[in-house]
């Protein structure tokens, strides 16, 4: 009896995983979809005047980077390759010297400095940002 259970068992094991495989019996590959392009839920043209008042000063008034201070946005696979999520955590948390990441070895303060930049602004420099990309 138990001998029968264990194969029973084995048996649907089998069966479900033949399963999940799927069908069909074509062994051409599954179309892949288009990454889409990543959009921003912030607006440029709100975020172009925070940039400057706020970021510039460090990343200079078009995001071309200030020697010694902050570098250069427009070319930079740091913000190219990080969402818009993964961007606002960054801005509002900053980076101090100390991480080995930081090789300006001057702090990013959170936000900017600005503590009156919310969420929404954030993401509105976010989307500014997006426009300055080479």
């Amino acid at each position: 009896m138990k001998k029968q259970l264990v194969i029973l068992v084995f048996i649907l094991l089998v069966a479900w995983v033949l399963a999940g495989c799927g069908g069909g019996g074509s062994n051409e590959p599954a179309a892949v979809a288009p990454r889409e392009e990543a959009t921003s839920s912030g607006d440029p043209e709100a975020g172009q005047p925070l940039f400057v008042g706020t970021c510039s000063a460090c990343h200079g008034p078009e995001g071309l980077g200030v020697t010694g201070l902050g570098k250069d946005l427009t070319t930079s696979t740091f913000v190219s390759e990080r969402s818009d999520a993964e961007m606002l955590e960054f801005l509002k948390t900053g980076r101090p010297a100390s991480d080995p990441l930081n090789t300006t070895g001057v702090d990013m303060p959170p936000k900017g400095g600005n503590p009156a930049l919310d969420d929404a602004k954030l993401l509105d420099i976010i989307a500014y940002l997006r426009t300055l990309e080479k």
